[in-house]
């Protein structure tokens, strides 16, 4: 799926901007969803609970790109004596 670039630099004009390709998207993948069995409005409610986990992720977070990778972090002590499940 591509999504078109801003054509401007105001904010409000972004912010509308933003909503009607936002929009256009969403209608995509609510038909594919459709298409799949889902209802329309069980699928909205998932996108816009999937919105808010991501918006509050990003609050949380917004540049996790910036965070250590797993490989970069120092060792952990085992927990337990070896057993195969700790």
């Amino acid at each position: 799926m591509t999504f078109p670039p801003p054509k401007t630099e105001s904010p409000a004009q972004r912010f509308e901007e933003a909503t009607a390709a936002a929009r256009d998207a969403l209608e995509r993948l609510i038909a594919a969803a459709n298409e799949a069995g889902w209802g329309t409005e069980e699928i909205t409610a998932a996108f816009l609970k999937a919105a808010q986990f991501l918006s509050d992720a990003n609050k949380r977070d917004p540049d996790p790109a910036d965070d250590p990778s797993i490989s970069d972090a120092p060792a952990r002590e085992q927990i337990g004596h070896g057993e195969l499940y700790d």
